[in-house]
């Protein structure tokens, strides 16, 4: 199975990074840019107005050089520290808001490119300022872009996700298939000379530690997530910072906006997509999870559009321009479906870590 079109907003807890922060690793200011219109725009008029917020409650370490501290300390020790976590109500996004779903799609869709390109999407005019990282080395991975309002109160971090043909997409893909496979991509016996990955025993067991150790490796795009959030952190103190991204973009920011207590939105994140003769299989991909963290907002493409359950929908631009901006009311009298946290959901069910 193959879910289309899934939005969800994360705002819970989860692992931790192998190595502390850097100051500056990979903001370069030298690029700063205004976000000018670009070529590529829908059959609908963007009209000149802002992203919806509303009060979300988060949970934040009480000591940001403790928590940082216990994440060292786990990931080179293997041993736990007690963090006290404490909820906060902060600005997040309104994601029943059609139009704030929309304009963070197309920040998400702009993570895959540079302005003045055809695929970049035009903007309301209040985020007209931002700032690319990871576009440095042809070959780095983790990239996208910082928007800034132009008050300076709300910055969003949009990560790039899985580009399936280009310079980024090995590492994207070694990526993919550590984060969404239960065991390091372990599928089954036709998987065995394409793990990434050494830590499946015998019998559907997993050395539990092993996956934790190859999860928070400093090559691994979570890590460099972690220090370029909490290079954000420092640079923009009272600013509310919103995450989000498409595919494995999405999974990024709602891993490292549970990290950190931070409003996150993913944009399809990776679902179930295995079996010798699935499209995800066949391309050498291990997507083997099925839950989601936070409240997943599902558009039904398939009952509603007559979508085929097909990979080849998962691009941004369909999202954007075919399901976000159609004009379709999804549910009864409603432009977005409700919020749902989903429950009883089991990931990695037949495993056993040890």
């Amino acid at each position: 199975m193959f879910k289309q079109a899934v939005l969800l907003a994360s705002l819970l807890l989860t692992a931790a990074s192998s190595s502390p922060p850097t100051s500056q690793r990979i903001l370069d200011f030298s690029r700063y840019h205004d976000i000018q219109g670009s070529p590529l725009s829908s059959s609908v008029d963007i009209p000149s107005m802002t992203l919806k917020a509303q009060a979300t409650t988060v949970y934040r370490p009480r000591s940001l050089s403790d928590f940082h501290s216990a994440r060292i300390r786990s990931a080179r020790r293997g041993e736990s520290q007690h963090v006290d976590w404490d909820p906060v109500e902060v600005l997040g996004p309104n994601v029943q808001d059609i139009h704030t779903l929309s304009q963070l799609a197309r920040m998400s869709g702009n993570a895959y490119s540079l302005p003045g390109q055809k695929s970049w999407y035009d903007l309301d005019g209040a985020w007209n300022t931002s700032f690319p990282y990871g576009w440095e080395d042809a070959k780095d991975g983790f990239r996208g872009h910082v928007f800034i309002s132009s008050d300076n109160s709300t910055v969003v971090l949009a990560i790039k996700g899985t580009t399936v043909q280009g310079t980024t997409s090995k590492k994207d893909k070694f990526n993919d298939n550590l984060l969404f496979s239960c065991c390091c991509a372990h599928v089954d016996f036709s998987w065995v000379f394409r793990t990434v990955c050494h830590c499946y025993r015998s019998n559907w067991r997993c050395d539990n530690s092993c996956v934790s150790d190859a999860l928070v490796e400093d090559s691994m795009f979570y890590s460099v997530g972690v220090n370029l959030v909490n290079d954000l952190l420092i640079l923009y103190p009272s600013s509310d910072i919103w995450l989000v991204g498409h595919s494995l973009g999405g999974a990024l920011a709602s891993l490292l906006g549970s990290t950190f207590g931070l409003p996150a939105v993913a944009f399809e994140s990776p679902g179930t997509c295995t079996g010798f003769a699935s499209p995800c299989a066949q391309g050498g991909y291990a997507l083997e999870t099925r839950c989601h963290l936070g409240k997943s907002i599902v558009f039904d493409t398939v009952n509603r559009l007559g979508w085929r359950v097909d990979i080849r929908n998962h691009v941004i631009k369909n999202v954007i321009l075919k399901v976000l901006e159609a004009g379709i009311d999804w549910e009864e009298d409603r432009e977005v479906p409700i919020a749902r946290e989903e429950e009883d959901c089991v990931d990695c069910f037949k495993w056993d870590f040890e």
